[in-house]
């Protein structure tokens, strides 16, 4: 099952850190059993993989702005 990014947005910064972590524990799973010949879903691991980007994508929405260093405007 994949996520819906604007279920995502609804989520606090914290939620999505620890969702995030869930992902990567269950990215890493999903590689042993590749590496060990016991993954029976392979397409499991694409939908991780995006999953993972989707979050990250909204954590990064979520950050404050910072200015960009340069030019000052007077």
């Amino acid at each position: 099952m994949s996520l819906d990014a604007t279920d995502l947005r609804a989520k606090t910064e914290r939620q999505l850190q620890e969702q995030l972590a869930e992902l990567e524990k269950e990215r890493f799973n999903l590689r042993f059993q590749a590496a060990s010949g016991q993954l029976e879903n392979t397409a499991r691991v694409r939908v991780v993989r995006r999953d993972i980007a989707r979050v990250k994508t909204v954590l990064h929405e979520k950050m404050p702005k910072k200015p960009k260093p340069g030019k000052k405007k007077a």
